[in-house]
């Protein structure tokens, strides 16, 4: 049957899935501009050491690169189970191309049509992009004014929906609030069906943080999901992970693609590893710019969530999008998360915050009060 040229054909026009129609594609801005601290990307670049390693790992397997790599990813599942640490195994751990591949993979295994998914809101925007891909039914959690959950709230929400796959993030996106395990543990002991947690920052929490892979042995339903894109300073590679009972890899691997890791993947992902301490040397740096940033909003009279990621959640203002483009005027790239009154900025580098303060703090504490309350 002939119809128009295809370069007049529009995606209205194709047969696409009708809960997919009138969607638009994630993905945060992409400009070249001097200062980008929209993306949670660690600003540091891998150290020259490390570049050379992993190139040397990549080079390594060029060779062989008429043959598939390992479906399983075994050694480099080996590697992770010890970088995680808590008793874990190999087959305990699973990885994917980026996390959100491994939480795609969560819901075709343990979601899909007829089933639900809930999360609580605002968090994470790529679960319910990830959910409506696949055929999950999403419900929006509530979280209080604050942006806090307590766990009474969330265990209601759950018994209220019981849903097939719960979505906790600690510390959570976009406010970088961190979650207390009592808030885990209430959700687990009512979930019908899965509850993932999405550590992707938690390298980033502030000391004694604990993460729910401590939770693990206790609860066979649970899910751990990380992330070599943030704290790694790997946002390229594309390598996530997960933590669970070997029954959870085993259901992932119903679903996945076939050699759906590359060797190039892996062997960059193991050199990485084989320096770890090297990579996350810049943790504590990227910390204590979080800090700085919370510490001089607050002081000049902005609303700052406190934060345990590599960003910090600041307002309120009016305007959230006029702010936005201010300061990309200026220089400096930040991220709407769409949240009205509200604004996401990454830590970066001290050059990076001090261009980002210059921006958006008033030069003087005389201006300081009436430049605040025009943003607000």
């Amino acid at each position: 049957m002939s119809g128009p040229p295809a370069e007049q054909v529009s995606l209205a026009d194709l047969p696409i899935r009708d809960d997919l129609r009138g969607m638009s594609p994630y993905g945060a801005p992409q400009l070249d501009v001097a200062v980008q601290l929209n993306t949670n990307e660690n600003s540091y670049p891998v150290p020259a050491a490390v570049a050379e390693a992993i190139s040397a790992a990549l080079a390594a397997e060029v060779a062989g690169l008429n043959r598939y790599p390992d479906r399983d990813a075994v050694a480099l599942r080996e590697d992770l189970a010890r970088y995680l640490g808590h008793g874990l195994t190999a087959a305990r751990v699973w990885a994917g191309n980026g996390s959100n591949e491994v939480l795609q993979q969560l819901l075709q295994a343990f979601g899909g049509p007829g089933r639900t998914a809930l999360g609580f809101t605002p968090a994470y925007s790529m679960h319910p992009i990830l959910a409506s891909g696949t055929g999950t039914r999403w419900v929006d959690g509530r979280r209080a004014g604050d942006f806090d959950l307590a766990a009474d709230a969330a265990a209601a929400q759950v018994v209220e929906h019981r849903p097939d796959v719960v979505f906790l993030c600690s510390p959570n996106n976009p406010t970088g609030t961190a979650l207390d395990p009592a808030v885990i543990d209430a959700v687990l002991a009512v979930a019908p069906g899965m509850v993932v947690v999405d550590e992707a920052y938690l390298e980033f929490a502030r000391t004694g943080t604990p993460s729910a892979l401590t939770l693990l042995d206790r609860h066979p339903r649970l899910v751990v999901t990380r992330t070599m894109s943030k704290a790694f300073a790997l946002a390229g590679a594309r390598l996530g992970y997960l933590a669970a009972a070997p029954a959870v890899v085993d259901a992932l691997q119903l679903v996945r693609l076939p050699y759906h890791l590359s060797s190039l993947t892996q062997a960059a992902a193991r050199a990485a590893l084989a320096h770890a301490d090297a990579l996350l040397s810049t943790v504590d740096a990227l910390r204590g710019q979080r800090d700085r940033i919370v510490a001089t909003l607050t002081a000049q009279g902005f609303e700052v969530v406190p934060s345990d990621a590599n960003f910090v959640l600041f307002g309120r203002f009016a305007d959230q999008h006029a702010t936005w483009q201010r300061l990309l005027d200026a220089g400096v790239l930040v991220r709407d998360v769409g949240l009205p009154g509200w604004l996401r900025v990454t830590a970066g580098t001290t050059e990076e915050t001090d261009a980002f303060l210059a921006a958006v703090v008033p030069q003087s504490p005389a201006s300081a009060g009436s430049a605040v309350e025009e943003q607000v």
